[in-house]
């Protein structure tokens, strides 16, 4: 785990190095998905476990929320705090960050539960579900099984395929899903077509599979 942790934030500092913005300054539809449901909630704290250099982060900031992002590459760090002046960055794991004496009224997760093996998976929902007050709501964004990468490369775990050797990305069903956070109550799933340009790959659209659960 450690050494995957550690080839993830070589690879994410190398990528957010040379590409900066990788994709874009405007956030995911999804995170403005996830706002209009915040504001009907009682929140007040956001937290963003891979918040990447703060293009979802900054919308919720934006919106008056107190925005706390946790990332494993100082490189979006860097690139986060000049572009998102009020949320707070930490440059770390969610693996390995303590979130004992912490607790949050809403979390946005986007497009990095999918980047774990079936173990790592669940302890990440784990400690969302420890770092979420009661009655708090979260929103997390995955790849589907509808991507036109799935399949691609060595299967090494159901539904979870390595593009590139040491890098595991799972494409989740809906029922895969539903039991992914069977801590926490389930409000809503969907599917969601997510748009970018970036690299060699110019525009194309992700189908990704988003789930709204609470804490009971």
């Amino acid at each position: 785990m450690k050494n995957y942790l550690s080839c993830m934030k070589e690879y994410w500092n190398e990528r957010f190095g040379g590409e900066g913005r990788i994709w874009g300054s405007e956030p995911s539809t999804t995170a403005i998905q996830a706002l209009n449901m915040f504001q009907q909630k009682p929140t007040t704290t956001v937290l963003v476990p891979g918040s990447g250099y703060g293009r979802n982060s900054k919308l919720f900031s934006d919106a008056g929320f107190e925005v706390t992002g946790i990332e494993i590459s100082s490189e979006a760090i860097t690139l986060a705090r000049l572009y998102d002046f009020h949320s707070k960055f930490f440059c770390a794991s969610f693996m390995d960050i303590s979130l004992a004496k912490e607790s949050y009224d809403a979390i946005y997760c986007f497009n990095v539960l999918h980047l774990f093996r079936q173990h790592e998976r669940s302890l990440f929902v784990q400690k969302c579900h420890h770092a979420l007050k009661k009655g708090g709501v979260a929103f997390f964004v995955v790849f589907s099984d509808l991507e036109t990468s799935f399949g691609k490369g060595q299967q090494v775990e159901t539904n979870t395929f390595e593009s590139k050797p040491g890098r595991p990305v799972h494409y989740y069903t809906e029922q895969d899903l539903k039991i992914q956070f069977d801590l926490f109550s389930i409000i809503d799933t969907g599917i969601a077509e997510d748009s970018e340009n970036h690299g060699n790959e110019g525009p194309h659209i992700h189908i990704v599979r988003y789930i709204v659960v609470e804490k009971i």
